[in-house]
């Protein structure tokens, strides 16, 4: 379930928009303009948008990346839910006593850099993933977040007992977080730390749906 968007990737104007998800400006009932609210913070539609838009770029002045795009065409939903998801790990990391330092990422990202052939590969990799090179560093330290919170909960995530530990203390977390979600972009579920799509007949839905983390 925790393969984040690792458990844990421009040419003309025009074209960079068609590729970009619709994203509408309507917000929560008591939150106009908010794709969502988390423990009364808003993550506002511009806010969604400008993080579409930054993978959009680094897709389409990428090798292939008519193909990248192409691959994440559910970006819009798949970022709102990891927006969401980093907000409830890092609660669920503070209220844990959980710290990432910054020579952690730098440690962990040159072992990974090695690993895929090089930085370029690895912002490549992310890129595959939806997630822009910018955004890296962040996704690393969530990545140890969700590490540390596992040893600290003695849950070993390789096996379905540990996975179910991990889950049930996320879980936990996002209910106390009051998570509300515009519905046109879906329904946050609090059980499976997830934003599912909507099944409202008189709701537009964005026509998109995130990956698990």
């Amino acid at each position: 379930m925790f393969r984040r968007r690792t458990a844990l990737s421009v040419s003309a104007a025009a074209a960079l928009l068609a590729a970009t998800p619709l994203l509408t400006a309507c917000g929560t009932q008591d939150h106009p303009g908010a794709a969502a609210v988390v423990d009364g913070k808003r993550i506002t539609v511009a806010q969604l948008q400008a993080r579409v838009k930054d993978v959009r770029a680094a897709q389409a002045a990428a090798p292939q990346g008519d193909q990248l795009i192409a691959n994440t065409g559910r970006l819009g939903l798949s970022t709102l839910n990891g927006m969401i998801f980093d907000e409830v790990l890092a609660r669920a990391a503070r209220d844990a006593g959980v710290t990432v330092t910054r020579a952690d990422v730098q440690k962990w990202r040159a072992s990974a850099e090695d690993q895929a052939g090089g930085p370029a590969r690895l912002k490549l990799m992310w890129l595959q993933q939806g997630i822009a090179p910018d955004r890296v560093d962040a996704t690393v330290r969530n990545q140890l977040l969700l590490d540390g919170l596992a040893r600290h909960l003695h849950a070993d995530r390789r096996t379905p007992e540990g996975q179910r530990t991990l889950t049930t203390a996320l879980t936990r977390t996002s209910r106390s977080m009051g998570i509300d979600v515009n519905p046109r972009y879906g329904t946050w579920d609090d059980r499976q730390v997830l934003l599912t799509e909507t099944n409202e007949p008189w709701i537009v839905p964005s026509n998109e749906r995130p990956r698990q983390v």
